[in-house]
């Protein structure tokens, strides 16, 4: 038994108070006011000017040109909550963990690796009908729309949430129920689909009403036995749970009417940091958890904001804490514009070594690397081959393509000197790739 003395508790040390009036914007905003959802949606931040004029005072003159060059290359559209800018300590603005999540700056910008694509899992290609991939056999992803409370730097899905940016021009998967018909015609058609996640998007952005169109309908598939509804919103938007009644009404009725036909609905969010988890997120999540909904979590990993190993146990020890199961923790994908925040395959490993055994088994996620080109979820840990000079891990993927060869390449500045040099040669690169193939491939 460990001595009390050397026990650590500060995963339950939740910040609290009016935290919110450090920003002159807010500094008036009582409780009330601030818990509103509906004042967090309209009070959004959707545009650099208003980022840059809502920041005025708090950071430095260099800082702001900095944001804005960065907002003039990012491929993601910016929206940021009244609460998530609360949460930012703009008293080091370059270092904190959130706001590199959120906010682009242009000076720590990187060029994306070669091997980079604007849809990298592929998720379009697996799409029998627009909005829903169906790569697993028993498992379908369901978009069922293309907004969110707010918009993360590192989007997988930055093909297509949110507006056109000035870096890219992205495809609609806007609430359309003729589209979304067309989904469950194929979830009905489709009799060993027995899975679905509702995500887009974020299912946090759903009408109640159109919440609950979705859950009945798929509820009424007999061969659907779970549901996952998918949202960062607790983590980035938590007084809706306190606030929307409706919406709350809405999930809980799914739920209990899926538990009544044996079905599994359960809410699926994303916390990265523990900076995340307020004495508010605990308020709100208690609403769920005291109406029986279980509530996982699936986190990215990303540089200078969640890979240090203290860093993720308390996390993990935080999520607990407020009745959250960790799940994933996502290896981050090859997306466009956000080199400076993907780790490395190795890297990963040891964290995963790292954190097993800080708490029970079943609030241990499981690291996974979700491969380039639409093989699937693999344990990071799990590649048949691994270069750490080139940064290319071999993995495969026998229940989506029993013969294919899946390629993760790690970021080429965490490289040692040999490994950047070859892949600063274009044709070097497909060598690069063929070495890889053929140590697994003899």
């Amino acid at each position: 038994m460990f001595p009390k003395h050397t026990v650590d508790l500060s995963h339950r040390e939740l910040r609290a108070g009016p935290f919110w009036q450090a920003i002159p914007a807010f500094a008036d905003v009582d409780e009330a006011t601030f818990l509103d959802h509906r004042w967090q949606a309209k009070q959004s931040i959707t545009k650099p000017r208003q980022l840059i004029d809502t920041l005025q005072g708090l950071v430095t003159p260099e800082f702001l040109a900095d944001v804005t060059d960065g907002f003039m290359r990012a491929p993601m559209s910016l929206r940021v909550s009244p609460y998530l800018l609360s949460l930012i300590d703009w008293r080091d603005p370059m270092g904190d963990p959130l706001r590199r999540q959120f906010i682009p700056v242009g000076s720590t910008l990187l060029p994306d690796h070669p091997m980079l694509t604007l849809d990298s899992l592929a998720e379009q290609a697996d799409a029998p009908v627009p909005g829903l991939t169906h790569r697993y056999p028993d498992k379908a992803l369901f978009l069922a729309l293309d907004t969110c409370p707010v918009y993360c730097r590192f989007c997988t899905r930055s093909y297509a949430v949110g507006v056109d940016t000035e870096a890219v021009e992205k495809i609609q998967l806007r609430v359309d129920r003729d589209r979304w018909e067309r989904a469950f015609a194929h979830i009905r058609a489709t009799p060993y689909l027995e899975d679905i996640v509702i995500s887009g998007g974020d299912s946090y952005q759903l009408k109640a009403n159109q919440l609950t169109e979705i859950g009945d309908a798929l509820l009424s598939i007999p061969h659907i036995r779970r549901l996952r509804f998918a949202t960062k919103g607790p983590a980035v938007m938590p007084m809706k749970l306190l606030t929307d009644l409706e919406w709350v009404e809405a999930l809980t009725g799914v739920v209990e009417r899926g538990r009544r036909r044996g079905v599994s609905v359960v809410l699926h969010t994303h916390f990265n940091h523990p900076n995340e988890v307020t004495e508010i997120t605990a308020r709100a999540l208690d609403v769920l958890f005291q109406r029986g909904i279980t509530v996982r979590n699936q986190a990215v990993l990303q540089r200078g904001v969640n890979d240090g190993h203290d860093t993720m146990r308390l996390l993990l020890r935080r999520l607990a804490w407020v009745n959250v199961q960790p799940y994933y923790v996502y290896q981050h994908d090859l997306v466009k514009g956000v080199e400076d925040l993907r780790t490395a395959i190795g890297a990963t490993a040891e964290l995963e070594k790292a954190v097993r055994g800080v708490t029970a088994g079943f609030l241990t996620p499981t690291f996974v690397v979700d491969l380039p080109g639409g093989g699937g979820k693999r344990d990071v840990h799990s590649f048949e081959h691994y270069d750490r000079t080139t940064g290319v891990a071999v993995y495969r993927s026998p229940n989506v393509q029993k013969t294919e060869l899946y390629f993760y390449c790690d970021p080429i500045h965490l490289l040692p000197p040999e490994g950047r040099a070859r892949w600063a040669i274009p044709s070097e690169r497909e060598g690069i790739l063929a070495e890889a193939r053929r140590a697994v491939v003899r």
